[in-house]
């Protein structure tokens, strides 16, 4: 039984006492969680170096859910990009298993028309990885037919459907410029709750609120609890407007998890950073 949760990056300012060696900010992050989003390979692809080092910082649990580059998912969308997914696939390989996924974020604007580009591309993903679709699509949420049709193509190829779940930052109005400018870019969909295979994936988005994030939650720990209970092993991801309370949030729904199935090992606790002193 395994629990694995995680922010979306890091190294945050708000996290600098904890984090208090420069080129250790893996290290000390994953003291904390033991699973990470990886945002930004989305905006480049790193150095085969670069992710390199990032693997000496970590064990060999820890997860990293890594996202496609935009130029595959959202510029090209899936087509016509072999050359580009070699040279992602090959910085990201010393990454090794701790590489958990591979995460196809797409356009709102990549709708039912488009799955058939999707079950090419990923039919192509070497078998060696496990792959992950969040889409944005408000008709695969509203339409039956739709949803039944993406399930279709991911089943073929033993990939999840990560759901990213906003309703509780849109649950009200804004109280804040950092909840104002969340809503701005996060999208307003339907909560979906449905595993499709072993390993799910959730992405969940809070409020500056720490009680509110933690109430937005509940319906999770139901669900996380059930995939455990058969057999899963779920990542779930913690947002808040500004992350800046993503870090102990994290730990927090993972101590919930393990209220309700005191089976699941704790996290470790972290190595403390102040210098220990005689007196």
């Amino acid at each position: 039984m395994r629990l694995h949760v995680g922010c979306a990056m890091w190294t945050h300012a708000a996290w600098q006492d904890r984090q208090p060696v420069a080129g250790q900010k893996l290290r000390s992050y994953a003291q904390w969680c033991n699973a990470v989003e990886g945002n930004t390979t989305f905006y480049a692809t790193p150095q085969r170096r670069t992710v390199a080092a990032w693997a000496e910082q970590i064990g060999p649990d820890f997860r990293f859910v890594v996202k496609l580059p935009k130029t595959v998912t959202h510029e090209h969308r899936l087509a016509g990009v072999d050359q580009q997914m070699r040279t992602y696939l090959d910085a990201i390989e010393p990454l090794g298993p701790s590489a958990h996924a591979l995460w196809v974020q797409l356009p709102g604007s990549f709708g039912p028309t488009d799955l058939g580009a999707l079950a090419v591309f990923l039919r192509r993903l070497p078998k060696s990885y496990r792959s992950a679709v969040e889409v944005r699509h408000p008709a695969f949420f509203e339409n039956s037919s739709a949803a039944r049709q993406l399930e279709s193509v991911l089943a073929r190829v033993d990939a999840e459907w990560i759901p990213f779940d906003t309703t509780i930052l849109f649950d009200g109005p804004s109280t804040s410029p950092a909840e104002y400018e969340a809503r701005s870019k996060k999208p307003r969909l339907p909560r979906r709750m449905r595993a499709l295979t072993e390993f799910p994936i959730v992405r969940y988005h809070g409020r500056d609120a720490s009680q509110r994030t933690i109430e937005g939650w509940q319906p999770w720990l139901d669900t996380v609890a059930e995939w455990l209970r058969e057999g899963r092993s779920p990542t779930v991801f913690i947002h808040t407007p500004d992350n800046a309370s993503s870090l102990d949030l994290a730990r927090r729904f993972y101590d919930e998890a393990r209220g309700r199935l005191p089976q699941l090992e704790p996290l470790p606790e972290p190595q403390p950073t102040e210098p220990m002193t005689l007196f």
